[in-house]
Parts: structure tokens; sequence; C-alpha cells
């Protein structure tokens, strides 16, 4: 039997699938480099950061670089053990 509820519904997002994996093998991914990697737009990585950092699956970190603001994420340790369930859910759903 196939349980697709064990699927996390805040990963069913391309884009936040893509800012997690990013995450999950780098430390700080600043803003620039994470939508450069994903080739989206400022707003799409900004409204999906937004959710992932309301469930608190990630870091958002914003500082000045001199006169420049600059954004930076990381993920969560509660980000890390959702991701981590939502891949093994995933690999479950194609019999791996």
């Amino acid at each position: 039997m196939i349980n697709i509820n064990q699927l996390n519904k805040e990963f069913e997002s391309r884009v936040r699938l893509g800012i997690m994996s990013v995450l999950m093998v780098n430390d700080w991914v600043d803003f620039s480099e994470m939508k450069n990697l994903l080739e989206i737009t400022d707003g799409n990585l900004a409204s999906h950061s937004n959710a992932l950092e309301k469930a608190e699956y990630i870091e958002v970190k914003k500082e000045f670089v001199g006169k420049k603001p600059k954004t930076s994420y990381r993920v969560t340790q509660s980000g890390r053990e959702a991701f981590t369930e939502h891949i093994n859910a995933l690999e479950k759903l194609i019999g791996k």
C-alpha cells in the first residue's frame, strides 16, 4: 500500500524541495547564490523561503556587509529531520 500521507506538504513545491536540498549539503547559503543555483526569481525565493521559515525548517539571517544588505539561509535541526523523513517517504513510494 502506498501511504502519501507520510509526505510533508511543506516540501511539495519544486522550489522548496530545491531550497532544502541545497541547505542539506551546505551550511549558510546567501540569497544570490541560492537564487542562481535554483535559477528562480527574487520573489519566488523570498516567498518560498518565508514559508519554510514560518514552518521553522530554515533559519534566515539578515545583516549588512558594508552598506549592502545580505540575506543568508541555513537548515534548522527540525527542518533537517522533517526533510529526511520526507525523502524517506518518497523512497518508499518508489520502492527503494
